[in-house]
């Protein structure tokens, strides 16, 4: 063999024999990983058996434990059932028991009831026989007898009523009288107010007389404008350093007074001064007059009122009745008339409410023909009072009637208040001959029998002769009287008439 051939054979040779040898590891790494690869999966089987069987051996286990579980609790409601049918077995045989003994109480309530209906029947018939002989015996029947006992009862019953009703009044006569006085004096006894009223003052000191040309001016120009802006009347006389201030309103009156004395202490008078002070004064005098309305309502504890109410209570401050303060009189009438309330337990607050605001007629800005009950009334109506309040204000001089027990207690203590000593400055003798006087002008006319002066003079009362003055010359007779009254005397506020004419006729049987 050429060297050539064996140089090419010999690489293929050690080449075949390197991919052989190469192909028999292979081949035997192979076999060794099948092998492997079978010892785990035979290791992997043999765990997952006994895995299983583990597996299976605790879900015997579990399934014991339920069983064993389901048995107890199965045991444990048998006992139960048994002991709730013992129970109801005892109840049933209790409930048999009880109610063999209401069949055997039925029996013998019904026994019971035959008997008492058998009873009842001879009853019947007995009582049917004593009524029969009862009737034939007293010569009545049972409806007449029944008639007869009624009538005697009632007869008697009607006897002890009177009795009882003349003995209760026999005793209210004794203490009623008694009574009212206590009650009076212990709603006195218990109220201490001033008995001393402000009383306005229209006269106006001066420095000098010089100052009376000042208070005039060139051709009158000063006085002539005081007097314009505040309504009054200045009267400069012969009087030394006083000038008199004259006006029915005394409002007016303390405004023109308190700007005279602030012009002489400034001593520029002029009309431009005297309308800057004017309208500075009455401000201050119609806030003086809002904050003695509030003042008294604080003082007697009363709320709730408007501001036109409180402008009226406090326009009484400037007003005077025979001298006494009208807004103090007022006060105390209110005091009073709470006490009183409370004696005889009334509504307190409504009295004292109605007392306060029953003379605010007097304070009214505007003139009317009316009294000062209607007026206050009035204006009590406008301002939302209860009408309780407004009836009270009407009726406390009687112009109409009082419709509650308030009403009455406002009226007395109204006279309280104005009667006690030092209230009013009209004396009792000038009080008796204006009564006298009322009594005598009413006398003087033909017909008249009697005349009574009552309610302090506000009211005349006269007795007519029917046989006189017939009914249709009564109300002619009364307008003359009226009218004659007006003409002869004075007197404050107005005079109710009432005429009385009755026919009595008297006749004896012999």
């Amino acid at each position: 063999m050429s060297p050539m051939v064996m140089y090419i054979i010999l690489p293929v040779a050690g080449i075949l024999l390197g991919w052989t040898i190469r192909w028999i590891y292979a081949r035997f790494q192979l076999s060794a990983s099948e092998q492997k690869a079978e010892r785990v999966k035979q290791d992997a089987i043999k765990e997952a058996e006994a895995q299983k069987k583990e597996i299976l051996l605790q879900a015997k286990e579990q399934l014991i434990q339920d069983r064993n579980q389901q048995e107890r609790e199965n045991r444990e409601r048998r006992t139960e059932l048994q002991r709730y049918e013992s129970r109801v077995s005892k109840k049933e045989e209790l409930l048999d028991q009880r109610s063999q003994e209401f069949d055997k109480k039925d029996k013998e309530i019904a026994a019971r009831i035959i008997e008492m209906q058998k009873r009842e029947d001879a009853m019947a018939v007995q009582e049917e026989s004593l009524r029969s002989e009862l009737e034939r015996i007293s010569g009545f029947t049972a409806e007449e007898a029944k008639s007869l006992i009624i009538k005697n009862l009632e007869n008697e019953a009607r006897h002890d009523a009177q009795a009882l009703l003349n003995k209760v009044d026999q005793e209210a006569q004794l203490t009623a009288e008694k009574k009212a006085q206590e009650i009076l004096i212990t709603a006195i006894q218990r109220i201490a107010t001033e008995t001393t009223g402000d009383i306005t003052v229209s006269t106006v000191s001066l420095p000098s007389d010089e100052m009376k040309g000042r208070i005039i001016g060139r051709e009158g120009r000063n006085i002539r404008t005081l007097e314009t802006l505040t309504g009054v009347d200045i009267i400069i006389d012969d009087t030394p350093e006083a000038v008199v201030i004259s006006c029915f309103d005394p409002v007016r009156k303390e405004i023109a007074k308190v700007s005279l004395e602030r012009l002489i202490t400034d001593g520029r008078i002029h009309p431009a001064r005297i309308e800057e002070i004017v309208q500075k004064v009455t401000r201050e005098i119609q806030q003086k007059i809002y904050e003695e309305g509030e003042k008294a309502l604080f003082d007697l504890g009363i709320h709730n009122m408007g501001q036109d109410g409180v402008r009226a209570i406090g326009r009484l401050y400037f007003r005077t009745s025979y001298g006494q303060n009208v807004l103090t009189h007022s006060k105390e009438v209110a005091e009073i008339a709470s006490l009183l309330a409370s004696e005889v337990g009334a509504n307190r607050e409504l009295a004292k409410r109605a007392a306060l605001l029953h003379d605010i007629g007097k304070g009214a800005e505007n003139d009317s023909d009316q009294n000062h009950a209607e007026v206050g009334a009035e204006m009590a109506r406008k301002m939302g009072e209860d009408a309780r309040v407004v009836n009270a204000i009407a009726a406390h001089h009687n112009d109409c009637e009082p419709q509650t027990i308030e009403a009455v207690i406002v009226q007395i203590a109204d006279a309280i208040s104005a009667a006690r000593p030092g209230a009013r400055r009209e004396t009792v003798d000038n009080y008796t001959n204006r009564l006298e006087n009322l009594e005598e002008t009413a006398k003087k006319f033909p017909g008249v029998e009697q005349a009574y002066a009552i309610q302090a003079g506000r009211e005349l009362r006269i007795l007519v002769n029917n046989e006189k003055i017939p009914d249709d010359q009564v109300k002619e007779l009364a307008k003359q009287i009226a009218k004659q009254i007006e003409t002869d005397l004075r007197y404050p506020g107005r005079i109710k008439i009432t005429m009385i004419r009755e026919t009595r006729i008297i006749e004896y049987a012999r």
